[in-house]
């Protein structure tokens, strides 16, 4: 009727819903069966893995960019889907709104996989940290600056040629090597985000790696950083090039009675002098650029709780005034630094990061940009169920909210409406407000398995070259047998 040459003038009337519908499947159609897009997607910006102008992705096929990253991403947040999963996935979807027929195999997705603009990712990756940050509580610490940590870490990779070539292995005298990827990640002390990464091989420092992410860092922004950070070089070019203040434990030796003043009880200012010798991650003319002396503040406090490993620490700061940075400030957000150190700890074992799947080193870069993504996006979600229902951050499980968010995607996409979808959803935030983690003073509990992995050996050649011994038996009887030359 909406087609028909007649009545034109009462069109919209005879078929008011007409054009809208059909736009509503178009929609429907351009979307995965999970539909994560109406979840998670209001904070990922839609202008990003854009339709290509000529050449590759120029046309619109079944794996659009769109429709990839989305496969991809659900893909991060079930660490055990393979990529068969996610075609069957979209065969049900296509059969479902009479869509073309795809094949069964995976080949298609995974190019599709390979096509995607490695650039496109740090975007995405950005543009989730900005989203969490607003919706998370805001920090009253250090006068409300806004404070980032840095942290480093290392993942494995398939032992496959390219991959060696990219990420030479530590050679292992008791088993196989496999290659190793170093990351270096900057996460926002407010949400718990991540929101940048820098990665290289295992024979590049972690402070090297810090160095590509300086651009990262704004005007005004504290960095909190371990000891590995806690250097003479790298606190002069955050405070003399870049304006970014630095706190961490030194890697020096802080001695109170060669200070400098005495602002209050163990917390003193010190002086730092240049080394002879250049830093080897910086360029000569980065060095020959910072001054030759640094004055620092040494603050020293206990930060003793029940399960803690380190009960009394120093860090170094350039907050030099006591009135503006109080000690106890300065050693609270120190303290916050190791609670989200969690987070890489969340990425690699509840999102099985730590042992990647890719063949290729660029397809193991895209992969762990896209668990990060993933990450991100839950805690996005954790943000905004904790400024609901006025909870702390802290105290919202990420397991359980990604337990959550899994089985409540599922039940948005059967949903008919746009009002169901905002109950489910609101109903997910109350459950993720009202599961808080259970306050467990003093727990102290080794780092062991009770059960072993698995009884067998571990693999100390290729797979097509590695094979099993016979048994005694089949050796007699094939030795039985060569000799009647019957074999």
């Amino acid at each position: 009727m909406f087609h028909t040459p007649f009545f034109s003038a009462l069109r919209p009337r005879l078929a008011p819903m007409g054009s809208r519908t059909a736009r509503a499947v178009k929609t429907v159609r351009s979307f995965t069966l999970c539909q994560l897009e109406k979840c998670l997607g209001p904070w990922v910006p839609t202008e990003l893995f854009p339709k290509a102008s000529e050449k590759a992705n120029s046309r619109d096929h079944h794996y659009t960019r769109w429709r990839t990253f989305w496969c991809m991403l659900w893909q991060s947040l079930n660490p055990n889907a393979s990529g068969r999963e996610v075609v069957r996935q979209l065969q049900a979807l296509f059969k479902l709104e009479d869509g073309a027929e795809l094949s069964e195999e995976d080949g298609a997705y995974c190019r599709a996989r390979a096509r995607l603009p490695l650039a496109e990712f740090p975007k995405v990756l950005a543009a989730t940290a900005t989203n969490a940050d607003k919706l998370a509580p805001a920090l009253r610490l250090l006068q409300g600056r806004p404070i980032k940590g840095a942290d480093g870490s290392s993942v494995t990779l398939p032992d496959w040629p390219k991959n060696r070539a990219a990420y030479p292995p530590v050679q292992c005298p008791k088993g196989p090597s496999f290659p190793m990827m170093r990351i270096v990640v900057l996460w926002s002390l407010v949400s718990g985000v991540i929101c940048a990464l820098a990665q290289g091989s295992l024979q590049v420092s972690e402070l090297s790696l810090l160095t590509l992410l300086t651009s990262q860092l704004a005007k005004g922004d504290i960095l909190l950083g371990d000891r590995g950070f806690g250097n003479y070089a790298l606190i002069a070019l955050l405070q003399h090039t870049l304006g970014v203040d630095f706190v961490g434990r030194p890697k020096r030796q802080i001695d109170g009675r060669h200070r400098l003043k005495r602002l209050g009880r163990n917390d003193w200012l010190i002086e730092w002098k240049k080394g002879a010798k250049a830093s080897p991650w910086l360029s000569l003319a980065q060095w020959a650029g910072l001054p030759q002396t640094l004055t620092l503040r040494a603050v020293k406090g206990s930060l003793y709780q029940k399960g803690y490993r380190v009960r009394q620490v120093t860090v170094v700061t350039t907050l030099l005034d006591p009135q503006l940075y109080p000690a106890q400030e300065i050693l609270e957000a120190y303290l916050r630094r190791w609670r989200l150190e969690m987070c890489l700890d969340d990425i690699k074992t509840t999102l099985q990061m730590e042992m990647l799947r890719c063949h290729s080193p660029k397809m193991c870069q895209q992969e762990v940009f896209t668990r990060l993504i993933a990450h991100n996006l839950i805690r996005c979600t954790m943000a905004q169920a904790a400024l609901a229902h006025d909870v702390p951050l802290d105290g919202i499980s990420f397991k359980g909210s990604l337990d959550a968010v899994r089985q409540f995607s599922q039940a948005a996409a059967q949903a008919r409406s746009k009002h169901k979808r905002q109950e489910l959803w609101a109903e997910l935030l109350k459950v993720l407000a009202s599961d808080l983690l259970p306050d467990r003073p003093g727990r102290r509990e080794p780092r062991a398995v009770k059960r072993k992995k698995n009884k067998y050996p571990r693999l100390n050649a290729p797979r097509h070259k590695f094979r099993d011994h016979l048994k005694r038996h089949a050796r007699r009887k094939i030795s039985r047998l060569r000799k009647l030359a019957l074999r």
